[in-house]
């Protein structure tokens, strides 16, 4: 295969992945405390050796000014940092971080960081999340309110109190190295760096950071990575054409 069309199909794969992820985005513009996801591409240049034939018995020279081939790379994927708007539930368990920081539940392969704030009261009184993971507090341990308590309050440093006094701290973290973290769904992050506690949270009562997804520009990029896509795919295809018209030019001089 021609090295045109190898560059080519990079582009496609890379083309793919972007589509990929835009797709993944829209998918979760309802999501509460979903951030936008990005790739990131670079170039990936590869030196072309043209060889001389030498003599029998003597070494193979590349000769000065060989080619530089440059493929397309799928580099990463980031993570905006922008928040979400802040939407106002008066739901009591509904928690909006300002700031940097996440929230910790409890999933099946240990503590996962979210900045998804909808929380609500388990059966035995434990502060869950949607999908049933307890809420961690500053120690790391479930946060848990007793029968008697159902007038809750949520102050600023994540404390939470009821009629019946304080019960705990939820636990503001963040990641030594935002940059090392992998996506669990829509909601959940897990970190491979260390975390350590936010200095000086803020947590709002009643309110819910919303999705940092704009549809309109996701669309948009959508619609540009498939025009890109679908103009790498024309390329190809006409190089196969092109190649196939010259094997069967070859054949019939040869018959």
């Amino acid at each position: 295969m021609e090295n045109a069309t190898t560059i080519a199909l990079s582009r496609l794969v890379a083309q793919t992945r972007a589509m990929d992820v835009t797709a993944n985005n829209l998918a979760n513009v309802g999501t509460p405390g979903f951030r936008a996801e990005r790739v990131l591409f670079s170039d990936w240049m590869v030196k072309q050796s043209a060889f001389v034939e030498p003599t029998p018995g003597e070494p193979k020279i590349a000769p000065p000014g060989s080619r530089v081939m440059t493929y397309t790379q799928d580099r990463a994927t980031y993570r905006s940092r922008e928040p979400g708007p802040v939407a106002h539930t008066a739901n009591a368990l509904d928690l909006a971080i300002a700031g940097d920081g996440f929230f910790t539940v409890l999933a099946p392969g240990g503590p996962r960081l979210t900045r998804s704030g909808h929380f609500e009261r388990g059966p035995d009184g434990t502060i869950m999340d949607a999908s049933g993971y307890p809420l961690l507090d500053a120690t790391g341990k479930k946060m848990q309110l007793a029968t008697a308590d159902t007038v809750i309050t949520v102050a600023a440093n994540g404390t939470i109190s009821s009629q019946n006094g304080q019960i705990g701290q939820i636990g503001v973290v963040t990641p030594d190295d935002q940059n090392r973290m992998r996506t669990e769904g829509g909601r959940l992050l897990a970190s491979d760096s260390p975390t350590k506690p936010v200095a000086s949270p803020q947590i709002s009562q009643g309110a819910l950071e919303e999705s940092n997804i704009q549809p309109t520009l996701e669309i948009t990029r959508m619609m540009t990575d498939m025009r890109e896509f679908q103009f790498t795919s024309q390329f190809v295809q006409a190089e196969a054409d092109r190649q196939q018209s010259a094997i069967d030019k070859i054949t019939q001089r040869r018959g």
